[in-house]
């Protein structure tokens, strides 16, 4: 059996107020979850010992667009093969108001979305793009139904 994968979350940016401990109990529980999907052979989690979760403002968050896969401007979140996933808080906020639900679900799904990257899915073409949606839904809802209001299953 593999050794546990630890997942790390920080916050880098000021602009949006999130609830950080909750977010914090959540991705464990989250990769647990995306690791139960079973890991794909040769997807990057295979290899990995940590996640590193960085939540970063829109500026931050579009340079790194524009840097590595020289597209302008934000987006939700960038997965890096090396265990690296970089969410935008401000467009995450933007996305919880328009759906209206609370601000750490929508980060929980990209931490999921992140994850579920690192563990081989694609979603750059269907009809991978409609599996790996339907997948992180299917995720994000069964671990906030077996959440109590203190993050735990």
């Amino acid at each position: 059996m593999a050794a546990p994968r630890a997942i790390q979350l920080h916050n880098r940016q000021r602009a949006i107020r999130c609830d950080l401990p909750w977010l914090r109990r959540f991705a464990p529980l989250a990769l647990a979850r995306c690791e139960a999907e079973g890991i794909a052979p040769g997807a990057p989690l295979e290899g990995l010992s940590e996640i590193e979760v960085s939540l970063v403002s829109d500026r931050a968050i579009a340079a790194v667009h524009r840097r590595f896969m020289d597209i302008p401007g934000p987006t939700d979140v960038i997965t890096f093969e090396h265990g690296e996933i970089v969410i935008s808080a401000e467009t995450a906020a933007r996305y919880a108001a328009e759906y209206r639900q609370p601000l750490e679900h929508e980060l929980g799904l990209y931490i999921i979305h992140g994850i579920l990257h690192l563990n081989g899915h694609d979603d750059l073409a269907e009809p991978a793009a409609t599996r790996m949606r339907e997948a992180q839904a299917g995720i994000l809802k069964r671990l906030l139904s077996g959440m109590d209001g203190q993050g735990r299953e």
